[in-house]
């Protein structure tokens, strides 16, 4: 089946990857001409790190080589190259003025049976569903960064999406490798929900002084054994969608614990995002 994803950042280009690696022809929307640009370098080192750090392949399992992967992408700048899809994974920034005009246009060009999959970290699917005309076929499926990494996905059915839909898209998951746990609908579904007022609280304790970054991180990774404390795996999803993640939860519940700390805005202002900068709470080494 064809799959479409619109947004040729971070998480868009590695969405791309996964159903490319395994034998999908991808489609990749992005108006931003630079985006685009950079979409096959970060495929590139998208490939690199799955063929060191991702699964091996089963015995007699075939699987497109990475030159062939590269080759069954396409990007462009026009939505209407969308029309043969049959399934779109939106992974456009966590801002709904974006959403609702991204998910107008699909609603627009795509035919009336494609299922669109939002790789929303938070915001609600009956939200995103009321921006199209076919809320039935409309679900989350938020992929983990980096999504060619992490085999399982958070699918969020919302209150419309019929059960063909969920059916179709577990079953697409699977054929990609994907596991999926499938949660109903709620701001920031389980994942977020539980994650962003912990990085959030983190976040304060460096600001006051408690501790350091490097600490707080230790602390959850000796204590709880946590693979990586939650300062890192913010760097890791990148400090400008954690803001807009608990801007989003703060707009949605009215929980102040989703206030972003100043220290969190602080490094958004000043363009230390994480490792897609190099530098966040903790430094990575320059990026181009």
């Amino acid at each position: 089946m064809p799959v479409g994803v619109v947004g040729a950042g971070t998480m868009g280009t590695a969405v791309a990857q996964v159903f490319a690696s395994a034998g999908h022809p991808v489609v990749v929307v992005d108006r931003h001409r630079a985006a685009l640009d950079a979409g096959p370098r970060r495929l590139n080192d998208g490939l690199r790190a799955a063929r060191l750090l991702g699964r091996r392949p089963a015995p007699g399992e075939d699987r497109p080589s990475a030159e062939r992967t590269a080759e069954l992408i396409d990007w462009t700048e026009e939505f209407d190259r969308l029309a043969e899809v049959g399934f779109v994974v939106e992974c456009t920034s966590e801002r709904l003025a974006v959403k609702e005009q991204v998910l107008g246009e699909l609603d627009r060009v795509c035919a009336p049976a494609t299922v669109f999959a939002s790789c929303t970290s938070a915001i609600p699917v009956a939200r995103l569903a009321s921006y199209t005309d076919r809320a039935d076929r409309v679900l989350a499926t938020h992929f983990m960064n980096p999504a060619y990494l992490k085999e399982t996905v958070e699918v969020v059915r919302g209150p419309a999406t019929t059960a063909r839909t969920l059916e179709t898209t577990l079953a697409l998951l699977a054929g990609v490798g994907r596991s999926a746990h499938v949660v109903l609908d709620a701001p920031g579904f389980v994942s977020n929900r539980v994650l962003m007022p912990m990085v959030n609280d983190a976040a304060a304790r460096v600001q006051e002084g408690v501790a350091s970054a490097e600490t707080v991180d230790l602390i959850f990774q000796e204590c709880f054994g946590h693979a990586m404390g939650p300062l890192r795996t913010a760097d890791l999803i990148g400090l400008d969608t954690i803001v807009d993640t608990l801007d989003v939860l703060l707009e949605t519940t009215g929980d102040e614990r989703y206030r972003p700390c100043e220290l969190l805005l602080d490094l958004v202002r000043r363009g230390h995002l994480g490792r897609k900068t190099g530098l966040g709470f903790h430094a990575y080494g320059a990026r181009p």
